[in-house]
């Protein structure tokens, strides 16, 4: 199965209100770090082998995940018979996780060249740490596959939020009409298939990997769109942590698949 490599390096500023004391990815939501729930979704089709690209207070992802497996068993410590600890079961994700410390200030395109030697001429996934989806990560695979492009980048429209008015060059509204399904922008949501041939295109840490190299693949009919129309959201601000902690609450979150 192909590694799923993680953006999980940036400040976070938007929702500094958390990121000032962790890594936005490890902001929780319904208890657990919204980087645990995208990861469960991976897990939830089979990918359990994870290279994590930290930065911004990385020790804090190395230290949750070192203590995972301690939080998630029943444990007993016998002080008496040498200090042994006995763990009498593990209910933990059977994941590899590596985490790689690609520094404070890379760019995007920089943490994904720093991971290569992980990840060597496999194709792999790749998303980012803040945003969780409902995706058949199956189907997207598969898509990517039958493509043979260097690169597929889900794709969602993320809707209009009013009416629309059609203008013409003198001011005159000549038509007003309330909102479509297919208004709004179509945007990059993550969850990307990519080929090793990527690393080629990226040049160093400070390489913004959805400027050139993106720009570069597409404008080589090397980049393909997997259409979603299901669920996608970002944790960009307080707001949508809420909304997402409310839809979990609420026992509609579409990305957790695996209850379902």
């Amino acid at each position: 199965m192909m590694k799923v490599v993680l953006l999980a390096g940036g400040f976070g500023t938007r929702i500094s209100e958390e990121s000032h004391l962790r890594p936005k990815p490890m902001v929780e939501i319904g208890g657990k770090p919204i980087l645990w729930h995208i990861m469960k979704e991976y897990s939830y089709y089979g990918y359990n082998d994870f290279i994590i690209c930290a930065g911004y207070k990385q020790h804090v992802i190395k230290e949750w995940f070192a203590n995972y497996y301690l939080h998630n068993s029943d444990i007993t410590f016998d002080f008496v018979a040498d200090n042994k600890m006995e763990i009498h079961n593990n209910v933990a994700e059977p994941w590899k996780v590596t985490i790689i410390d690609t520094g404070l200030n890379t760019m995007t395109g920089g943490r994904i060249k720093r991971i290569q030697p992980y990840v060597g001429n496999d194709t792999f996934m790749l998303t980012y740490g803040d945003g969780v989806s409902d995706v058949n990560i199956k189907k997207l695979a598969e898509f990517h596959r039958q493509s043979g492009k260097i690169a597929t980048i889900t794709a969602v429209n993320v809707g209009q939020r009013f009416g629309v008015l059609e203008i013409d060059k003198n001011g005159m509204i000549n038509k007003f009409r309330e909102k479509a399904d297919d208004d709004g922008g179509v945007i990059n949501a993550g969850y990307m298939v990519l080929e090793p041939a990527i690393f080629d295109y990226i040049e160093g840490d400070t390489t913004v990997f959805e400027k050139k190299p993106i720009e570069t693949i597409a404008a080589e009919g090397q980049l393909k769109a997997y259409m979603h129309k299901g669920f996608w959201k970002c944790m960009d601000t307080q707001r949508d942590k809420q909304q997402l902690e409310n839809l979990i609450a609420q026992g509609q979150a579409p990305w957790i698949v695996w209850e379902k």
